[in-house]
């Protein structure tokens, strides 16, 4: 398989059509070798327009969702990032390309082992991988620059927004079947957020999820 050509055209195929044209991330995402992050089974795969299971019932999120959350986010490289949910330490990788640093958490320690191997392997030195439960956030190395929740939620929980900077972002699924919300929250000052989300989706549900102490905008 050609991976460059894959990569090419997952690019410009997929993402670009979806208006993500941001020059920023579509070089990030020809630039991180997704290839190098997916299951080995499931490396034909790796450009693919579809979810990619890692087991412990989550995924790796499409190639296009994951261009819209880059590009939302607007990234700078002084920002701290939590993500929610390691995966396969691609979407980490990502992040890490473009912020100063990363922090993700997962609760699961089989996708903590393999996304700490998949980052080390691929020379990525600025995300630390924890094994825990991150629903509520973590807030010992709180406030962030900027939070990814890369599994949905019900609703948001007061604790996360409560862990940005202001002038920070947070990006979360936010609903249940049949659709979630894609949402972009910016906390504009102490206390005040703005909301705006970005389209529809479905995804995997985040492990633990709070049902209660949602934040009402």
């Amino acid at each position: 398989m050609n991976f460059e050509k894959a990569r090419f055209n997952m690019v410009e195929q997929q993402i670009r059509p979806w208006d993500v044209l941001d020059p920023v991330v579509l070089d990030l995402l020809m630039t991180v070798k997704r290839e190098e992050f997916v299951p080995a089974s499931a490396r034909s795969l790796a450009f693919a327009d579809v979810e990619i299971p890692l087991g412990q019932g989550q995924v790796m999120l499409k190639p296009v969702i994951e261009g819209k959350i880059l590009q939302a986010l607007q990234l700078h490289r002084s920002d701290s990032v939590l993500e929610i949910g390691a995966g396969s330490g691609y979407f980490a990788a990502l992040l890490a390309a473009r912020t100063e640093w990363v922090r993700t958490v997962d609760i699961e320690p089989e996708l903590v082992k393999f996304a700490h191997a998949n980052l080390a392997r691929n020379g990525v030195e600025n995300v630390i991988v924890e094994e825990g439960d991150a629903a509520q956030g973590w807030a010992s190395r709180a406030p962030y620059d900027v939070i990814v929740v890369s599994g949905g939620l019900p609703s948001l929980p007061q604790s996360l927004l409560e862990q940005l900077k202001v002038g920070g972002r947070l990006f979360a699924f936010v609903g249940e079947a049949p659709v979630m919300k894609a949402r972009l929250v910016t906390c504009e000052a102490e206390g005040r957020f703005r909301t705006e989300d970005i389209f529809e989706t479905l995804v995997p549900m985040l492990k633990n999820a709070p049902r209660h102490d949602s934040f009402r905008f």
